[in-house]
């Protein structure tokens, strides 16, 4: 039994403060064949993902302030600098994707959460080859100016923008919990 991985399971967490560099093409690759192996029923592959690097982080830092502007055209500059400054809080930022296959024995519910799986194994990955990541969401995935402008159809979900990179701070361990509080026994 590997208790080294379950040990780094037990201890992921979240890095909200990333830097460069990113993982190498190299490592990239192997975290990205973690998410291709999130649960599948029936093979559907319901998932894609956007890889967001670069000079597109300031692409994408405009399309939300002109989504956030969209929401609320009285947003002050101070504000829509702030949107703008999102995507540039990592060097690479994975967009999840689900893209909702119409299947009579798989519901739409359960291929987001495949998606989601893969975006937990790509942040476990990380952690495991020593970078960071944080799985963010917000109203900016809900947003449909933001899903039509990078291409997400309307029987797609966004389900999140997983920024990736190297933390700038030591992470903060996350409280151990009793287990007890969260799985019951159940028809006994």
């Amino acid at each position: 039994m590997n208790s080294e991985f379950l040990d780094l399971m037990c201890k992921r967490v979240s890095s909200p403060r990333l830097e460069a560099p990113g993982p190498s093409a190299e490592v990239l690759e192997k975290i990205f064949q973690t998410a291709l192996r999130a649960p599948d029923h029936m093979l559907l592959r319901p998932w894609r993902y956007l890889v967001i690097e670069g000079d597109a982080r300031t692409k994408l830092g405009d399309l939300l302030c002109e989504a956030a502007l969209k929401d609320s055209p009285d947003l002050t500059s101070a504000q829509c600098d702030k949107y703008r400054a999102m995507p540039l809080r990592a060097p690479m930022i994975i967009v999840g994707i689900s893209e909702n296959h119409a299947h009579k024995k798989v519901p739409t519910e359960e291929q987001i959460v495949s998606c989601g799986v893969g975006m937990g194994y790509m942040l476990l990955a990380l952690q495991m080859m020593d970078f960071g990541g944080v799985w963010r969401t917000g109203p900016m995935a809900t947003n449909a100016f933001v899903k039509k402008s990078l291409g997400v159809s309307l029987d797609e979900t966004l389900v999140g923008f997983l920024y990736i990179g190297t933390s700038t701070r030591e992470l903060k361990p996350v409280p151990e919990l009793n287990t007890s509080d969260y799985f019951h026994k159940w028809g006994m």
